[in-house]
């Protein structure tokens, strides 16, 4: 796996069941699949040199993340290595307006956007925007919001694209996965709440609360989606739900996402195992929900860099179905994501009051300022 963080960490722990070996390549010699990969090779995960060398010690290789040296993997992919998802699909999604312009040539319902001429003075869609690098952002980072011409003048002056601003009621995603048999399976809708100060997800829940004929459609593009990309592996497709009832297509990310670790808990196969099943071509497991809940992300401390220490963890392993998974992070600093803690519970309205009790009473701060 190229890139050892915690999305590469939970998908070890899930190979551990199928006695798969899992060796990780990532930059921080502290990342967490370093004390759980079967092996860790330190090294930049951009680098050709380094994720060439290291890809060809393997029959199979995955990636963490799309920011990674995809000319690296295509070289290993002529080699005869399996890379999954394929360096093509990774070179589309990598890029935000080459993923725009994919929905644009297919039919696939997204916001009104262009791409930014970092030449260009002049504001060529009207106000409010949203600006997104093209190449590079991720957790809420390389976006910026415009509303005003003071805001225009302060934009990102790199390659990027700009967004109609979407009125919705709800964010919505939808985990879906397909092996190189073209088997397809999918998981049911969740509902994401964002913080919006950090512009990433605090919370969500499954299944959403949405009409039928809502997750009918969103199933269906997620699955044309994947299909035409031709795409192993797992993707995460980001919607929004417009106040006027459309679903427009945000972003999708071709690995296991944040927005799918409640299917540890709460589904019969989590996205982890399901991610090794596809890109192994073994048969796709069953998505069924076990139970409803909530993924409540525990974000470092607003103020608090350094040493990661966590209060109220007794607190939390006091309620009915929750379950703690700690990234193993050494360091902590403003909305980190170091851990999650997934809620079971039995409706919506018992679940959102345990999200509740964790978001008052579990937080991660620094020990040292």
């Amino acid at each position: 796996m190229i890139g050892g963080g915690q999305l590469g960490r939970m998908f070890a722990q899930e190979a551990m069941n199928l006695e798969v070996e899992v060796h990780c390549l990532d930059g921080d010699a502290f990342a967490p699949c370093a004390n759980v990969a079967h092996g860790f090779t330190q090294g930049s995960i951009q680098d050709y040199e380094s994720v060439l060398q290291f890809g060809r010690n393997f029959d199979t290789i995955t990636v963490e993340m799309e920011h990674v040296s995809i000319e690296a993997l295509s070289q290993l992919e002529r080699e005869g290595k399996k890379v999954y998802p394929q360096p093509k699909v990774l070179s589309l999604i990598k890029d935000k307006g080459l993923q725009k312009q994919f929905y644009q040539r297919h039919g696939i319902p997204t916001a009104n956007f262009c791409l930014l001429d970092t030449t260009e003075n002049t504001l060529p869609m009207d106000l409010p925007l949203v600006q997104k690098l093209c190449v590079g952002g991720y957790d809420g980072k390389g976006i910026k919001v415009i509303r005003s011409m003071e805001a225009w003048e302060d934009r990102f002056k790199e390659a990027s694209i700009l967004e109609e601003m979407v009125a919705f009621n709800k964010e919505l995603s939808v985990i879906i996965a397909r092996n190189a048999r073209g088997e397809v399976r999918s998981f049911g809708a969740v509902e994401c709440e964002f913080n919006t100060e950090a512009n990433l997800v605090e919370f969500q829940f499954s299944p959403a609360d949405i009409l039928p004929e809502i997750e009918q459609e969103a199933q269906a593009i997620a699955r044309k989606i994947i299909e035409t990309l031709d795409m192993v592996g797992i993707l995460a497709v980001e919607f929004f739900l417009t106040k006027d009832g459309r679903l427009l297509v945000n972003e999708i990310a071709p690995r296991p996402h944040n927005s799918g670790h409640h299917t540890l808990e709460c589904c019969i196969t989590s996205q982890f195992a399901q991610h090794l099943r596809a890109i192994s071509n073994l048969p796709l497991g069953d998505t069924m929900l076990r139970s409803p809940g909530a993924m409540v992300n525990i974000l470092g401390e607003k103020g608090h860099e350094g040493v990661a220490k966590f209060e109220g963890l007794e607190n939390v392993l006091k309620i009915p179905g929750a379950y703690v998974h700690l990234y193993g992070k050494q360091t902590t600093k403003p909305f980190r994501k170091m851990g999650h803690v997934t809620l079971l519970g039995k409706d919506l309205e018992e679940i959102k009051t345990k999200v509740n009790l964790v978001k008052r009473h579990f937080r991660c701060i620094a020990t040292q300022e």
